[in-house]
């Protein structure tokens, strides 16, 4: 009889997904993991990125080559792979998509919204299901200080973070409803120095390796929103507070 894949985790070690981590935060992220003994299945498009992270160490690391704004894959990629490593305990969502568009073209908008809130909510949804047949889990959306406030040069951008941010912040209340020990945590970073940092007037820009490194100590410690790096949440307190004019 196949094994049901909603029902025996194999409990022995740690089990994560980063979703989009042929690079970036997801690529030291799932590096982090490793590290701290975790078994760890990574995704992305490119699939000779994701290779070569396997070789660092191939009998921790699994990889599933898939685009997350395919619907008709992801499913299957996320059962086989959640099948192959025993499990799952933590899952990450750090694919994304982000343009600067001042002109409003309709192209990059559609994207932005495929991948940052399409692809986003199925990603959640299946993994929030998951956690849910199984009693516990924890879940973590990257998402973006974008989502505090509009942005004139990105308005699809801001607008598909603020989407996710509060669709983390509805799974949040939805397992404290169902109270069981489901973890959400809304990540937030500023400007981390990837592919995604677009622009000419970028501060307090923060390494992939530090902002990776933060990411996993808030991970660790369950919290719910956490500013990547934490100087970040200076900024969104002064945007809680300053007229909207400015």
């Amino acid at each position: 009889m196949q094994q049901d894949l909603f029902s025996q985790p194999q409990p022995d070690v740690k089990k994560a997904i980063v979703i989009g981590a042929s690079s970036g935060m997801g690529k030291e992220l799932a590096r982090i993991l490793v590290s701290r003994d975790y078994k760890v299945g990574i995704t992305g498009r490119r699939k000779e990125l994701l290779e070569e992270i396997m070789a660092e160490n191939p009998e921790r690391i699994i990889i599933r080559s898939f685009d997350v704004s395919d619907l008709s894959k992801t499913t299957r990629s996320m059962e086989e792979l959640i099948k192959e490593l025993g499990g799952l305990d933590l899952l990450v969502m750090s694919a994304g998509v982000g343009f600067l568009n001042e002109d409003l073209d309709i192209s990059p908008q559609l994207e932005t919204i495929e991948t940052n809130v399409t692809a986003f909510t199925d990603i959640m949804s299946f993994g929030f299901n998951y956690f849910r047949k199984h009693k516990s889990g924890h879940l973590a959306g990257i998402t973006s200080i974008a989502a505090l406030s509009g942005n004139k040069l990105a308005p699809a951008y801001n607008a598909s973070k603020a989407y996710q941010a509060n669709y983390l912040q509805g799974l949040y209340k939805k397992a404290r409803s169902l109270k069981l020990p489901i973890h959400i945590t809304d990540i937030r970073p500023g400007f981390v120095g990837t592919d995604m940092a677009k622009g000419d007037r970028l501060f307090w820009v923060a390494s992939p390796e530090k902002a990776a490194l933060q990411i996993y100590r808030a991970i660790k410690r369950k919290k719910h929103i956490c500013y990547i790096t934490r100087r970040w949440s200076v900024f969104a307190l002064l945007v809680s507070i300053i007229p909207r004019w400015l």
